[in-house]
């Protein structure tokens, strides 16, 4: 009679005669192998089987990808944070990870009750070759007069502070070369907290849209969006989550990071109030659909923000037309009433 045990080879063999992954022991199948897995492809196993499923739910497996992925999130304030999520480091990945999907927002901050949140919580990383070079956790409370009436920004790091890194600035060196080199690596993730709900949203472009030399200081700026439009039937009324991170130094020796930022403009380039930005904020953490766009994450960002651009363009153009019609009409209407009354004069 066979044995139920579940080593017994005929209860781990298939129909095709092939040997079930359940024939492996679990803790091999963990220790060795869903532990070499990133976390797209830990979150496909875990759809390949339901024993793989159970496997690869773990808590362990995912608070070492989340943390190894952003180190941010090491700060214990953030790890109780991320325990009280649904499903843990699962669900936080399953927010963070992914780009947010800018077609999917339907209503930022116009007719939404003020929000409960009391705090948002932003996790910053920023890579230099998948080399760490600055990580910080910064909180922002959302309730006072102050944060709903004031331009919102968030600064890491004040006027006076800089955080060193290993990038080399050669001299002589071409600048669009040196630019460009920039883009391709340096990433920033930034992720922001609603500990209220729970849930999490990572609101960079991964790598920089947009390198620029200030002509002046020859700071390096990198510019990090995303693309969101307020609401249906409004394509021509978008806002832009931008970070910008300001690097500098001498010619010849190594960058620091001097500014690292976040702020919420909407197209006329008007920098919104605590009170509509955490509308917009709150949409995208609870509301916004991520998209999975693997090695595409880039190109995707970076076309969205040319895309933006080009509507900024022909909103001022739009706008200039506007402006040049009524010029018109006040100055056709301006010497239709000198005639009228030039004519009064004359023929009284």
């Amino acid at each position: 009679m066979p044995s139920p045990h579940p080593t017994d080879s005929t209860a781990n063999v298939d129909d095709d005669g092939a040997i079930s992954i359940s024939a492996v022991h679990p803790d091999i199948i963990q220790a060795h192998i869903l532990t070499r897995l990133d976390g797209p492809t830990l979150a496909s196993a875990g759809c390949a089987s339901s024993h793989l499923h159970a496997l690869s739910t773990q808590d362990k497996l995912w608070r070492d990808i989340c943390t190894s992925t952003w180190p941010s999130i090491n700060d214990p304030r953030v790890q109780r944070l991320i325990f009280s999520f649904p499903s843990g480091h699962r669900s936080f990945f399953s927010d963070s990870f992914p780009l947010l999907d800018p077609s999917s927002f339907c209503r930022f901050g116009h007719g939404r009750p003020l929000s409960s949140t009391s705090e948002l919580i932003s996790a910053v990383d920023i890579f230099y070759k998948d080399s760490l070079i600055f990580s910080k956790v910064q909180e922002i409370e959302t309730l006072s007069g102050w944060f709903l009436c004031s331009p919102f920004r968030v600064d890491l790091l004040d006027p006076k502070e800089s955080a060193p890194t290993p990038i080399q600035h050669v001299a002589g060196e071409d600048d669009g070369a040196w630019l460009k080199h920039l883009e391709e690596n340096l990433t920033l993730s930034w992720i922001v907290i609603d500990p209220t709900r729970k849930r999490a949203a990572n609101l960079s472009s991964r790598k920089a849209v947009s390198v620029q030399r200030h002509w002046l200081t020859g700071d390096v700026q990198l510019r990090y969006t995303t693309i969101m439009a307020r609401g249906p039937g409004r394509d021509d009324d978008h806002v832009e989550c931008a970070m910008v991170v300001t690097c500098g130094g001498k010619e010849g020796g190594k960058l620091e990071v001097r500014e690292v930022s976040l702020q919420v403009e909407d197209m006329e380039g008007k920098h919104l109030s605590g009170r509509d930005s955490l509308g917009i904020l709150e949409s995208a953490i609870e509301g916004g659909k991520r998209k999975k766009l693997a090695g595409k994450g880039r190109e995707f960002g970076k076309q969205r923000y040319e895309e933006y651009l080009e509507m900024q363009r022909q909103r001022k153009e739009k706008k200039a037309r506007r402006e040049r019609a009524l010029d018109m009409a006040c100055i056709v209407c301006g010497i239709s009433m000198f005639v009228g009354f030039w004519t009064f004069l004359v023929f009284r």
